[in-house]
């Protein structure tokens, strides 16, 4: 039998869990993906170059300076204090409202069957699938018809049609995961529906509710179209950051506010992927 020339070749070809073999990727495909990450996030790091620009009015590049004084201006500015507490205040709320209602849906849709349940769950996915223009649209003519003025509490309701979507997906996925024989045993084991709850469905999807709220939250909080057609006379920030837009001073302040969202939604998506990895692997 024939024994291979060069025993260390076998390292190129690895064998992986599922019986496939993992090789190196084309040159090409390589190149392709590095291409597809700097088309995305080129832009974000422009953001951050000309928050600290000392050019005022238009963007050049390189900038002619660097300097820190728009955090300064950004940071003694009320109305965008106002709009950030604005835009937090929503974001909560509307991430408090998912997590009720996204986590009896998932309950629901995961322990029971009846007519038309598939189509009940096609509905309560389909404002995170629809166009957030014909979201918006049909809020505010459903505002209009039941005599609602809009508030505050209109870009909750209209935040909160797509933020469920989030804790639906991932309670729904943890519940299915969930053998049914626990529930069964703690009944037996004379739990209330109260004891059940606490001490046997919560534990297993304490994870997929922290990550659905946090992708809840970095959604409602840098909402733009829903929010346009909800807020009325109120001004979230990325309401705020659209208006200044179309100001030609101080631009970096924009930027620098920008550059604040980027922050702060991008935080719960690196918590939410850690948790989700961690996750996984505790039930390997």
């Amino acid at each position: 039998m024939r024994s291979d020339p060069n025993p260390h070749s076998a390292l190129q070809t690895l064998s992986v869990g599922n019986g496939s073999t993992a090789k190196r990727p084309p040159r090409w495909l390589t190149w392709a993906a590095v291409a597809g990450l700097a088309f995305l996030h080129l832009p974000l790091l422009l953001i951050g170059l000309y928050a600290f620009s000392t050019e005022e009015s238009s963007y050049q590049f390189p900038p002619p300076g660097l300097t820190l004084r728009w955090f300064a201006v950004a940071w003694q500015r009320q109305d965008i204090w106002d709009a950030i507490g604005l835009s937090l205040r929503v974001a909560a709320t509307s991430t408090a409202v998912a997590l009720v209602l996204g986590s009896l849906a998932a309950a629901a849709m995961s322990r029971t069957r009846f007519f038309g349940r598939e189509s009940i769950s096609l509905l309560i996915i389909l404002p995170i699938a629809l166009p957030g223009i014909l979201t918006g649209i049909s809020l505010r003519s459903a505002f209009n018809l039941a005599g609602l003025p809009l508030s505050v509490w209109t870009i909750v309701l209209g935040h909160a049609t797509f933020c469920i979507v989030m804790v639906y997906n991932n309670v729904l996925a943890r519940f299915r995961r969930m053998p049914a024989s626990l529930l069964e045993a703690s009944m037996d084991l004379g739990a209330d529906g109260f004891q059940t709850f606490r001490y046997v469905v919560l534990p297993n999807i304490a994870t997929a509710l922290l990550v659905g709220g946090l992708l809840a939250f970095a959604l409602s909080f840098d909402e733009v179209i829903v929010t346009t057609f909800t807020s009325g006379q109120q001004t979230t920030l990325p309401i705020w950051m659209l208006t200044e837009l179309v100001r030609p001073r101080q631009r970096p302040v924009t930027n620098v506010v920008a550059l604040f969202v980027i922050v702060v939604t991008f935080i719960p998506l690196v918590v939410t992927q850690i948790l989700a990895q961690r996750s996984e692997q505790s039930r390997r």
